[in-house]
């Protein structure tokens, strides 16, 4: 769920995990449901009533503003209930954050100009995938932010491939090295600080989302599991940046 209505977010899953494994219950369409406090806390409590307090242990729903409401009324109300907020999506918040950051932010944006301006060429695109071998520059996630994290690793990983076709006799004798948004993706990609800036982008967040691929995978870990694979994530991040507290606390 999330804190505003989405055309793709129609429906509220429930699932009852027992003995035997997880059951799914039921499904409510929320796409014309104002995500309110109230109504959010009325339709979360009648599940718990339904299926009965006795048996509910934990809720766990997103972290968001109005969501937390919900968490804290449920458990004012139901004493024996626990609420939590989704590790997925805690993490994409983080990754988030990490986006605001200007060295983030501005490799980024790069980075999609780049990949916006291959894809939108039907030549371009022939050219990068004869150089890698089929293989794509975007990556699929199961969080917004993620994925524009994982662009910019399969950007780093292609990157000889990137210069090569930028440099290219098929590329120079292409019209698009006569245009000026051509000429200033070829820059880009050829430009040795971008490349400095993607890995990192790629330091800092990388332990990141392989910690949100964990929480994110149906083994459902153990939250004590889920908490020593947070540190590993942080000691990780501390690593990439050699223990130097100012190269990673801005990163």
């Amino acid at each position: 769920m999330d804190g505003q209505i989405k055309k793709d977010v129609v429906f509220v899953t429930f699932w009852l995990i027992v003995l035997k494994g997880q059951f799914f219950l039921p499904s409510v369409d929320t796409f014309n449901m104002s995500k309110t406090v109230d109504k959010v806390f009325k339709m979360l409590d009648a599940i718990v009533e339904r299926i009965g307090e006795e048996n509910v242990v934990q809720v766990v729903i997103d972290n968001a503003a109005n969501y937390k409401a919900v968490g804290q009324l449920l458990i004012e109300k139901r004493k024996s209930l626990f609420w939590t907020p989704c590790a997925a999506h805690c993490i994409d918040l983080i990754l988030k954050d990490f986006e605001k950051l200007e060295v983030h932010q501005v490799t980024i944006a790069k980075g999609r100009k780049i990949t916006s301006y291959i894809y939108s060429k039907i030549i371009l695109i022939s050219m990068l995938r004869h150089l890698t071998k089929g293989k794509d520059l975007i990556r699929y996630a199961a969080t917004q932010f993620a994925i524009a994290f994982l662009t910019l690793g399969c950007l780093n990983d292609h990157k000889m491939q990137l210069m090569t076709m930028f440099t290219s006799k098929q590329w120079s004798s292409c019209r698009f090295t006569r245009i000026k948004d051509g000429k200033r993706i070829q820059n880009c990609v050829l430009d040795s600080r971008f490349g400095h800036d993607v890995t990192i982008c790629i330091k800092a967040a990388y332990p990141l989302i392989k910690f949100l691929r964990l929480v994110d995978s149906n083994e459902k870990p153990a939250m004590g599991f889920i908490y020593k694979a947070m540190d590993e994530a942080k000691e990780k991040i501390q690593v990439n940046f050699d223990y130097v507290k100012k190269r990673y606390i801005s990163c």
